[in-house]
């Protein structure tokens, strides 16, 4: 795992300039940001977003085009989710509360095919995980509650929302809670095995966007 630093625009606040490190994680094509954040006795500050610094990072084609936030309760399962056609790259955050969040390439004829990475988001570390298209997205929640959002690079189109089993063998994820609380669709979600051979998932191509 490399660590970047990335350089903004200077914005003073407190005669101090801010700045964002970004990771990339073993994953290939996701990105965690981190914010540097500025402490004083009134509180403290950082900067969520800024568009012309996160483009030179994804690239200019990265356009975040709808948020979306949802509350959940401890114990919650989301997940795992996606969007094809129609992919949508995420720029997921938690506001409060502490999550774990997991991300599964299901890209076809990915080398990473089937690989999952899993990390903690939370108001208190303030990270920021890109997600680009083609990957699978859940998440639960650890704390009483937590608020989540996310930053998407496309519309939510229902006719195009795919789910995958959250506890699919075949994806292998250790989450901490061996009965969390799903809602009907996710509990009824197939498997990996099922999009494949129905041929429902996206496909690995290399160039932009890596995903058709």
């Amino acid at each position: 795992m490399s660590r970047l630093v990335l350089p903004g625009f200077p914005v003073w606040c407190a005669a101090r300039v801010v700045a964002m490190d970004v990771v990339e994680l073993a994953l290939p094509g996701l990105l965690l940001f981190e914010p540097r954040v500025h402490s004083d006795g009134r509180g403290a500050f950082f900067e969520s977003f800024h568009r012309s610094r996160y483009q030179r990072r994804l690239g200019a084609d990265v356009e975040f085009v709808q948020d979306n936030v949802s509350v959940s309760a401890k114990g919650v399962l989301r997940g795992m989710h996606l969007q094809h056609p129609h992919g949508q790259g995420k720029l997921v955050s938690v506001f409060a509360g502490e999550v774990l969040d997991v991300v599964a390439d299901v890209r076809v004829g990915s080398p990473h095919f089937g690989k999952h990475q899993a990390l903690t988001l939370s108001g208190a570390n303030r990270r920021q995980l890109f997600i680009p298209a083609g990957f699978a997205h859940g998440f639960l929640v650890l704390s009483d509650s937590a608020l989540f959002q996310y930053k998407c690079t496309d519309y939510y189109h229902p006719e195009s929302e795919l789910s995958i089993r959250w506890d699919d063998p075949q994806l292998g994820i250790a989450w901490p809670e061996a009965h969390p609380t799903v809602g009907e669709k996710d509990a009824a979600a197939p498997g990996l095995q099922e999009l494949l051979s129905a041929k429902r998932l996206p496909v690995f191509t290399t160039g932009p966007g890596d995903v058709r």
